[in-house]
């Protein structure tokens, strides 16, 4: 009873320290487009470029050799969600200088559960309770005051990143989705890292064709080095590791620390700020996230 008590203490940090990491990649993101005048497209390939090697090392040390062995009929499966991720960071990389880092995460991460629901009600036949209905209520309510709170964008920047942070909702949703599909027959480690490494193939050609940028100082090196070894390959590491003993919507009340880590930093590092609105527009997409995962 003491270890299994012991054991869920630690999934709970661990699951909570990759949360708080998965929060600081808005603002790696938003540093480095102070830092140089660089795009979504590389900072997206640099970033599974560079992640996905470690990924596979992991996988390798983790799986074993069953990490090869994938049936074909979930080839197509792994190759959407590879395309999805790709997709999401694009979106979301786009979205940070439109809106800033709170709102961008705010939006981005409240809106995937929603887009999630109704896209398993359709594709895996999920019905939508009550309960998954107020949430998305108040999502889209604090999403529309959020984004009239926020006073870092104005004009057709505002709609445009605001466009762009649900865009990557929807395709994080997809992501979700395609997971939970193959799920079954593998290791966790397996589709994601499988995604990593096809995103990064399928973002260089677009890379390359608006001006893939490869001079950044010492500084914006290391923030790459940041993005694509703690909140993406060690922080799923510990992520997988505490699921072992937290139960799973334990896990995902947890993950809500992402996006209130990220409002903290982006205001203590970046100078952003969120008007009262803005604030109770954050707060009633946390309460609706809540209400939906509790339910």
């Amino acid at each position: 009873m003491v270890e299994a008590r012991e054991a869920r203490r630690v999934g709970l940090a661990l699951i909570s320290l990759a949360a708080l990491s998965w929060g600081t990649i808005g603002v790696a993101v938003g540093l480095l487009y102070q830092l140089v005048a660089t795009n979504p497209f590389s900072v997206g390939f640099l970033r599974l470029l560079i992640a996905a090697p470690a990924m596979l090392l992991l996988s390798r040390i983790i799986v074993g050799p069953a990490f090869w062995r994938v049936q074909r009929p979930h080839l197509l499966i792994m190759g959407l969600i590879g395309a999805a991720f790709a997709s999401y960071q694009l979106c979301y990389f786009a979205a940070i200088p439109r809106l800033g880092v709170a709102a961008a995460v705010m939006i981005n991460i409240c809106s995937a559960p929603i887009f999630t629901a109704l896209l398993a009600g359709v594709a895996l036949g999920e019905r939508i309770s009550r309960v998954t209905g107020l949430a998305m209520s108040g999502s889209i309510a604090g999403t529309a005051l959020l984004v009239g709170g926020t006073p870092t964008a104005g004009g057709s920047a505002l709609w445009v990143g605001t466009a762009l942070a649900l865009s990557a909702g929807l395709c994080y949703s997809l992501v979700v989705l395609g997971s939970r599909v193959v799920a079954p027959f593998y290791h966790p480690l397996q589709p994601m890292t499988l995604a990593f490494s096809l995103g990064a193939v399928l973002l260089l050609p677009p890379a390359l064709a608006t001006g893939l940028m490869w001079r950044y100082p010492p500084t914006g090196w290391m923030l790459l080095l940041y993005l694509a070894l703690v909140p993406t390959a060690l922080a799923y590491v510990l992520y997988l590791r505490g699921l072992r003993s937290v139960p799973a919507t334990v896990a995902a009340i947890l993950s809500l620390l992402e996006p209130l880590g990220s409002s903290v930093l982006a205001v203590l590092l970046l100078g952003e700020r969120l008007t009262p609105l803005g604030v109770g527009g954050a707060a009633l997409l946390l309460a609706s996230m809540a209400l939906l995962y509790l339910g």
